[in-house]
């Protein structure tokens, strides 16, 4: 599918976008792909790795999600958008609520009125976990920005648009996500706990990647994919990176969960499970949808069903998180654990 194609990748700068870079040029033929991001500093350390010399598709656009018309201009020719460009980090949000809505939320909309005025074909936006009941406002603005993005498969164009989102939890090792941090901490001999109780989905980064391009591959739009994923309680997870270091409680940061919660009670009534994954669409979608079989195999959840890492029934141990996450240093005695790190299968078409 993707053979020919022209893909852009908005923050594509990031830990994501590196990944997705590097499965693409691996294993496809892109006539183009744009990495589109504001840090030209980034581009240039990206651009060594992946040369315009050496992969003759390769393009490097700098630009910020921001600027519509700078979106239009990138746009032209693309078949495909990957949208990852967002602000994340959730104390920050707490504190520059305006600059977080202008990027993850007036971003979208850009995102979306360039897709629409260009001949983009299929867009995947990914969200977070965070933006399902939201607590904080980074997960709130992700919330707008997945209504945005569902809602834009029921304005018409000239031609037919596709619009999909990706929601899963924590990407291990990923830049500004916990590992690092408790990499650098361990080294002072201390490793600093919100809260003992706290626990989080964790994907790998491969599967993260992997998951997106299947959606890319087979959404029919107005989907959120959410993929099953195991949980890992945080001080499992310090345990497993440094269990020679003391873990010293400190209180939640502005805007934390204990738990969180990728497919809520109030979203069960509208999602579906199919092998590896949950589909949430929105209700005028529903119904229709499964009379049409477009997603074989589905299951209805329950009424009552919520997907929460605190009560989910796959965590991982320490041995697990060790053997999984090689790159938080030796392991000992690697346990053999099931490959979850592989992209869920998606075959709709």
């Amino acid at each position: 599918m993707f053979d020919g194609k022209t893909i852009l990748i908005t923050g594509g700068t990031g830990s994501l976008g590196k990944k997705l870079t590097d499965l693409i040029l691996t294993s496809y033929a892109p006539k183009k792909l744009i990495i589109f991001s504001r840090d030209e500093v980034k581009q240039f350390h990206m651009a060594q790795k992946w040369s315009v010399e050496k992969y003759p598709c390769m393009r490097y656009f700098l630009g910020d999600v921001r600027d519509k018309e700078r979106l239009i201009q990138a746009f032209q020719g693309v078949d495909y958008v990957i949208h990852a460009a967002a602000l994340k980090q959730v104390p920050a949000a707490e504190y520059n609520p305006a600059e977080f809505i202008r990027t993850n939320i007036l971003g979208a909309m850009n995102v979306i009125d360039a897709a629409l005025s260009t001949s983009v074909q299929r867009v995947v936006a990914l969200s977070t976990d965070k933006a399902c009941n939201p607590v904080n406002l980074y997960g709130a603005t992700k919330l707008c920005s997945d209504k945005l993005f569902v809602s834009a498969n029921s304005i018409y164009s000239s031609q037919k648009k596709i619009f999909s989102v990706v929601r899963y939890g924590n990407v291990a090792a990923s830049r500004g996500s916990v590992i690092p941090y408790f990499r650098e901490q361990a080294r002072k001999g201390v490793i600093p706990i919100t809260d003992t109780r706290m626990t989080r989905f964790l994907i790998t980064l491969n599967q993260a990647a992997r998951f997106v391009l299947n959606v890319l591959r087979c959404a029919h739009g107005g989907e959120i994919f959410v993929p099953k994923i195991p949980s890992v309680r945080i001080t499992d997870l310090a345990t497993a990176m440094a269990p020679e270091c003391r873990q010293v409680v400190i209180g939640i940061r502005p805007g934390e969960k204990i738990h969180e919660v990728m497919v809520g009670r109030d979203d069960s009534r509208n999602a579906f499970e199919v092998d590896k994954h949950y589909v949430l669409l929105p209700q005028y979608l529903f119904q229709k949808r499964l009379e049409l079989n477009m997603y074989p195999n589905a299951c209805r959840c329950a009424d009552d069903f919520e997907y929460n890492s605190g009560a989910n029934p796959w965590f991982l141990n320490t041995e697990e998180i060790r053997a999984l996450l090689p790159q938080i240093g030796s392991v000992p005695h690697p346990v053999k654990v099931a490959a979850w790190h592989e992209a869920p299968v998606l075959s709709y078409e």
